[in-house]
């Protein structure tokens, strides 16, 4: 059923303190608060509700703690410890009353993400609306942007043949035990130790020694494997219940080190995907592909990201501009005259390719243009900022939906700790612009 509406009584209680007598209302926080239109979110959400059942938790209370937890980079478990010891984070989920301990569940968190789904582009929307409101963000400097693709890592270990295969086991093995399966032999000790042995003759360049180890692996997975379809033959809910964890695990003990095509790099997230960006450090990294949209030109607050999506199978960047500066124009409503891309982007599909200027491009290059393309580059630490201030560094969602969402949180929080900065300069600069006038007094004899 649809939430309440979010309402306040005004009225004091005598064991209770209210909130705005306690904090300081000029606080970037409080100021945050009331320039966010909670009313426009709650009619937009409402639609992901039935009529029936019993009423949701407040859209205000749940969609805080969202924006609350990617601005200041928190877990689902931090940001709730958190909330119940600061007064801001009460007040900006829109409590009225200091509250002692969390009113709700924590997986309370994870079921909204998963409800909002594509909703979530929304808040992107009303991070830049706020950003405008402002003043820390101009309409023309939404007209030429910066556009650029990034690798989002996933929470996996290195997919090693020797990890996979254990990971195997292990996940059949759980599987079984909670359906109750009774296998012939588990080989949980024996394939611990393989796995720990085929590490350390890799690690020693001892490769014989390290292929038996693997060989040990592959043979007891698959042993599992045939002693699991012999037990659920003939029965069709068992059958369904194995048929994707079997699929995964004879994936894994057929495929090869350096085999072509599609592999497999996880069990239990099989939607991760092996991404070479050209980077010394990290030649490879496990996840999924993600593309930023930011301004070109510094706004008053700072570069502010205009659109993030995750890109699942690993698509040619020039493949994707179109699509990505189509959505980025619906999205912020304002049509784009340049958008500055690097060198991956050769041979892109835009409708109008003159005004996408590539890096290291000669041809129609001159004067203000020059000057835009040199920033290309300023994009770069918004990514850093987004891996390391946010969630984009490790996602910890699950399945592809998640990783289509943490990459949009992320972008939201970026937005919003710019706007609290702005926010912050803003009462400094008032707050010394104050002090000067209360240090210099007008003379009592002058006309005014």
């Amino acid at each position: 059923m649809r939430p309440k509406k979010h309402r306040t009584t005004g009225s004091n209680d005598l064991f209770r303190a209210r909130l705005d007598q306690i904090i300081n209302m000029k606080h970037e926080l409080v100021q945050l608060a009331g320039k966010i239109d909670w009313d426009w979110i709650d009619g937009e959400v409402a639609p992901l509700y039935s009529e029936n059942g019993r009423p949701g938790i407040e859209t205000r209370f749940m969609i805080g703690l969202l924006l609350l937890k990617h601005t200041y980079g928190l877990s689902d478990e931090g940001v709730c410890e958190r909330w119940v010891h600061d007064p801001y984070f009460q007040f900006f989920t829109g409590q009225e009353f200091f509250q002692h301990a969390f009113p709700h569940e924590r997986s309370d968190l994870s079921h909204r993400r998963k409800r909002l789904g594509d909703k979530l582009e929304l808040l992107l929307a009303e991070s830049l609306r706020v950003a405008h409101e402002a003043g820390a963000l101009r309409g023309q400097d939404l007209k030429r942007v910066t556009v650029d693709t990034t690798v989002q890592p996933k929470a996996i270990t290195f997919p090693t043949d020797a990890k996979l295969l254990h990971a195997a086991i292990k996940g059949l093995n759980r599987l079984a035990r909670r359906h109750a399966v009774r296998l012939r032999q588990s080989y949980s000790r024996v394939a611990k130790a393989a796995a720990m042995m085929a590490g350390r003759y890799a690690h020693a360049k001892q490769f014989s020694r390290h292929q038996r180890q693997l060989r040990i692996l592959r043979s007891r997975l698959g042993r599992i494997i045939r002693d699991i379809r012999r037990k659920i033959e003939g029965q069709p809910a068992l059958e369904e219940a194995f048929a994707l964890p079997l699929g995964r695990a004879v994936q894994i003990r057929s495929q090869q080190q350096r085999q072509r095509g599609w592999k497999l790099y996880s069990f239990h997230a099989p939607e991760v995907e092996c991404i070479g960006k050209g980077k010394a450090a990290a030649p490879y990294e496990f996840g999924v592909k993600a593309s930023i949209v930011s301004n070109n030109r510094r706004a008053p607050g700072g570069l502010f990201v205009l659109h993030a999506r995750s890109l699942p199978d690993n698509p040619y960047d020039g493949h994707t501009l179109r699509d990505v500066i189509d959505r980025t124009e619906a999205l912020t409503g304002c049509p784009i005259e340049r958008a500055y891309v690097d060198k991956g982007y050769r041979g892109h599909d835009t409708q109008n390719p003159r005004r996408v200027f590539i890096s290291g491009q000669k041809r129609g290059v001159f004067g203000a243009i020059k000057r835009e393309l040199r920033r290309r580059s300023a994009i770069e630490p918004i990514i850093g900022h987004l891996k390391a201030e946010g969630h984009l560094g490790r996602c910890y969602l699950k399945g592809r939906a998640g990783d289509a969402a943490n990459v949009v949180l992320s972008a939201v929080g970026h937005n919003f700790r710019r706007i609290l900065a702005w926010l912050r300069e803003l009462l400094c600069l008032f707050l010394i612009q104050l002090s000067h006038t209360l240090a210099c007094p007008l003379p009592l004899n002058s006309a005014s």
